[in-house]
């Protein structure tokens, strides 16, 4: 099978060298692992049930995902772990938000756009 090729080496350069240089300011790789984060079905449960509830007790969490506790605080703990969530504790208990309104914002866009997409028909998987 033969590998198509653009003829046009670069169709506006201007604008490639643009984003080349915006590219050079971030790194897709920690942007990868955010997605990554966010990818997992459970963690996104999570990450929804924050913004619905600016915070949520551990065992509230594990309650939601019908899970164990040890299960809500591995996922709590890796969302933690990428800085998409912040905790504190009082007394044994131990209470998980989102780390800041950036994340919330990214969370329900795409609760947002996956409603959009069932509503207009489209298939999500």
């Amino acid at each position: 099978m033969s590998e198509e090729r653009c003829e046009i080496y670069c169709y506006d350069e201007e604008k490639v060298k643009r984003v080349q240089t915006s590219l050079e300011t971030v790194d897709p790789v920690d942007t990868a692992q955010l997605f990554k984060a966010l990818a997992d079905p459970t963690r996104l449960k999570i990450a929804y049930a924050l913004v619905q509830e600016d915070e949520l007790c551990v065992c509230d969490v594990a309650n939601i995902i019908d899970s164990t506790l040890a299960t809500a605080s591995h996922h709590l703990r890796l969302l933690r772990n990428m800085g998409l969530a912040k905790y504190r504790k009082e007394g044994k208990l131990v209470f998980y938000s989102l780390d800041d309104d950036h994340v919330r914002q990214f969370v329900q866009l795409a609760f947002e756009h996956q409603k959009e997409m069932t509503s207009n028909g489209a298939s999500t998987r």
